[in-house]
């Protein structure tokens, strides 16, 4: 086991927080997330006072080619304020790239910024030399390309850093955006779009005093040593809710549907979304890897980092002027208010939701040619005196794999979360949970002490993948292990 590249890391064990324990001051909000609250002391502003912004379509400078550059950027986020974002093209969240399924796309990405970095297309079905491996790195002033055959459904993909040991601190500053996919299938659907089809990127931050975003970093250089300080290894969890890099935005609609593709990007918190008044909830139409085989209605949704839903709301079950508030359930104070929609007035509308959406065949347990099982815990492994985040008792190591499945099977896949609840990612490979309607997925949320059956289909690619943690603390803290597709 190779540990040598995280030989600067120092974190004691007893500063290894769970969910309910905080020190040093700070606050925990742990109903369900993992991790520590660090507030803001930074002025933030009213809710629902500032518009949603949409980010805007990556043009690509040749057909199936785009160039982003990674820069930093001086952007207002609280009003008065600038915040120094790292994003890409400069804009946070990212430029959303729209592409087609079966038509490779490029994308160029060049590093502007002082640290190396690497993207990953979340939820893509990529060959490993473009899948965003951790430790393939793009060096200050390099660029890379990543080649992405998009052999697979429509879906709402997203891209973010992927760096080793930095991912967290990485994401928290901007570094992530939109990708979707589009097919002949979905376009076939009388669902909303145009205007009314809108992506939803949510995540948590805090701010210090001068609007500069506070993250906790050992090493805010993030040249040196790793990860966060004692308080918060179980999670970084602000206080300001950003929807699509706006805090706590407000949303004029017509009294109509809309298409929303909702995207937790936060780094340690969960959420249970819910509109008040309910009027007629949510009706899901797709999930992380594209769409379900028919819409499921909710009331509430729990989404975990990572994942996503594809959602129908049908505001014309409110009246003109009425005010409709997208709610955390799961959060506390400014945390329990996510954004705002306002009806403005009725209009006509052709859109529709079908019974029949796509054709989603279920995997069956007699599917499975082999069995595994994966523990995500904290302990299991010490360096230095300092206790690790692990799967199956093992930290992330370069040379290590705990699985070697054949391409074009399916696995049945046992995963637990011990000590505090885990967002589970497996790269490459989607699933299915078995006796679900979320259809094909590429994150599974499991609560402490949870287990959930994955059934996985390894299709695509041979080579060396990861699946990990997405509490992206835990993933810089080694909660990551290899698995090579043969």
């Amino acid at each position: 086991m190779n540990l040598s590249r995280r030989g600067l890391f120092r974190v004691t064990a007893a500063g290894l927080l769970v969910a309910g324990c905080a020190s040093g001051g700070a606050n925990t909000e742990t109903e369900s997330s993992a991790g520590t609250l660090l507030r803001s002391t930074a002025k933030l502003p009213e809710p629902f006072t500032v518009p949603l912004p949409v980010p805007p379509v990556a043009r690509p400078v040749r057909p199936g080619r785009y160039e982003i550059t990674q820069r930093a950027a001086d952007v207002e986020i609280l009003p008065g304020l600038r915040t120094r974002i790292w994003g890409y093209d400069g804009i946070f969240p990212g430029p959303t790239i729209e592409t087609r399924r079966g038509q490779a796309t490029v994308v160029r990405h060049r590093n502007e910024l002082g640290v190396p970095v690497v993207v990953h297309l979340h939820g893509g079905r990529t060959p490993p030399e473009h899948d965003g491996y951790p430790l393939d790195l793009v060096a200050p002033g390099a660029a890379r390309e990543y080649v992405y055959p998009l052999d697979q459904p429509a879906a709402t993909l997203w891209y973010h850093d992927h760096r080793a040991d930095f991912t967290g601190p990485q994401v928290y500053r901007g570094l992530a955006g939109f990708h979707l996919i589009r097919d002949d299938e979905e376009d076939a659907l009388p669902l909303p779009r145009g205007e009314r089809e809108v992506p939803l990127m949510i995540t948590d931050r805090s701010f210090a005093e001068d609007g500069s975003f506070a993250y906790p970093s050992v090493d805010p250089s993030l040249l040196g040593e790793p990860g966060v300080t004692s308080d918060f290894v179980s999670g970084v969890l602000g206080d300001c809710v950003l929807v699509n890099g706006a805090p706590w935005p407000v949303m004029e609609v017509d009294a109509a549907r809309y298409r929303f593709r909702i995207l937790n990007a936060s780094n340690a918190r969960r959420y249970r979304l819910a509109l008040d008044p309910p009027g007629a909830g949510f009706v899901q139409i797709g999930g992380d890897q594209g769409l379900l085989a028919a819409p499921v209605r909710h009331d509430q949704l729990p989404i975990a980092q990572a994942e996503r839903y594809d959602v129908v709301i049908d505001f014309l079950a409110y009246r003109p002027g009425q005010e409709v508030t997208l709610v955390n359930r799961l959060g506390e104070d400014g945390t329990a208010r996510v954004m705002r929609f306002v009806v403005t007035r009725r209009v006509a509308d052709d859109s529709a939701i079908p019974a029949r959406l796509a054709d989603v065949r279920p995997l069956s347990r007699s599917d499975a040619v082999a069995e595994r099982e994966f523990t995500f815990r904290r302990g299991g492994a010490e360096h230095h005196g300092m206790t690790l985040w692990t799967v199956n008792g093992m930290p992330f190591s370069a040379d290590g794999v705990v699985a070697e499945p054949a391409l074009g099977t399916v696995e049945l896949w046992r995963l637990r979360a011990q000590n505090v609840p885990h967002p589970i990612h497996i790269h490459l490979a989607a699933f299915q949970i078995p006796g679900t309607a979320h259809g094909w997925k590429d994150t599974v949320d499991l609560g402490n002490g949870d287990q959930a059956e994955v059934l996985v289909r390894f299709e695509g690619y041979r080579g060396k993948y990861v699946l990990h943690c997405h509490n992206l603390e835990h993933e810089d803290m080694m909660m990551m292990a290899n698995f090579v597709v043969r």
